[in-house]
């Protein structure tokens, strides 16, 4: 996984209303294991950036299709 790569959550992060499934982006690559990713709404507002362990984070397939949900309290 590389800085700007867009990465698929996956696991449940309640603390940061994040959810398996969740879609964010690599913005810096602290190791091979490592990641600080970023996730934000559909207009552009930041969520959450968080540090993630590789197996946190899947890639996305090809044949996968984006999904909108609201945030709790949203």
């Amino acid at each position: 996984m590389n800085e700007l790569e867009s990465v698929v959550l996956t696991r449940d992060l309640p603390d940061h209303e994040l959810e398996t499934g969740d879609v964010g982006v690599i913005v810096h690559c602290h190791s091979e294991s490592a990641f600080e990713v970023e996730f934000i709404t559909g207009a552009g507002g930041t969520v959450a950036v968080i540090t993630l362990r590789s197996e946190d984070l899947r890639t996305i397939n090809v044949r996968e299709i984006l999904h909108v949900r609201s945030l709790a309290g949203g």
